[in-house]
């Protein structure tokens, strides 16, 4: 069954309700790229009038997380996924509509493939930029993601 932005936003509303309810949407997605939005609320603001640094993160790690679900669901075998380290940079006040990209679907099937061949972990770093909507960038969000085939 293929992976789509709606699938994955009727998923967030009942395995991720945070996500939801805070606005973070998966807008695009396919084996290179992921973009999610979300729109700078009372709700998901900080005491700063911005939006909150973990509001940030989960669109962030959204479009990595997304790319990685439909990888491994492509890749026909039980494979676990967890992210081990995330680094952060937050360059401007986040304000109205951010939206948050990932090009680094490319590394997903190389550690898939080795995990699959050897058995082993295998941890790739993957990158997500959030841009306001003058497209300059916001916060910068790394994710060290770790996957292993389940015995």
């Amino acid at each position: 069954m293929a992976v789509t932005a709606g699938k994955l936003n009727t998923f967030s509303f009942f395995k991720l309700p945070s996500a939801w309810w805070c606005g973070v949407r998966l807008k695009y997605i396919d084996k290179e790229r992921a973009v999610v939005t979300v729109r700078h609320k009372w709700f998901n603001q900080n005491p700063f009038k911005s939006m909150f640094w973990a509001v940030q993160g989960m669109a962030a790690e959204l479009t990595t997380g997304a790319m990685m679900i439909d990888q491994i669901e492509d890749s026909g075998h039980k494979i676990s996924m967890l992210v081990a380290n995330n680094t952060a940079n937050f360059s401007k006040k986040a304000t109205g509509k951010i939206t948050f990209t990932c090009e680094d679907g490319n590394l997903i099937k190389d550690a898939l493939d080795k995990t699959i061949a050897t058995g082993e972990g295998q941890t790739i770093w993957m990158k997500s930029v959030g841009v306001n909507e003058e497209g300059i960038i916001v916060s910068t969000f790394n994710f060290e993601w770790t996957v292993r085939l389940k015995l």
